[in-house]
């Protein structure tokens, strides 16, 4: 299966001034495409329905063109959540936390 490095994430305790808010996953995120070293932080609401391995460490985030068969047999922490113009999963493989992005076409 083919994966296309996107970004890394890494969770931080207070809230950033350019944050957009994911309503479904409650949680604040960061533009990694604006950061030079395609970072992406996060802030988790205190009731994120997100694990809390996925809101305690850092996680590295891939394209795939399947994200049904990337998450296949791996220890799924966010089921595969439509969030519109993607699909994201968060699966915990190798050690880390992994997130898989399916763009939709």
């Amino acid at each position: 299966m083919k994966k296309t490095y996107n970004h890394t994430g890494i969770p931080v305790f207070e809230k950033q001034d350019d944050m957009m808010y994911v309503e479904c996953l409650k949680v604040w995120i960061t533009d990694a495409s604006k950061h030079p070293y395609k970072i992406e932080f996060l802030y988790f609401e205190p009731d994120s329905p997100v694990a809390a391995m996925a809101q305690e460490e850092p996680h590295v985030a891939y394209v795939v063109e399947n994200i049904k068969e990337a998450v296949k047999g791996k220890s799924v922490l966010i089921p595969i959540t439509d969030m519109g113009s993607m699909k994201i999963a968060y699966v915990y493989d190798a050690g880390v936390p992994v997130e898989f992005i399916e763009k939709k076409k």
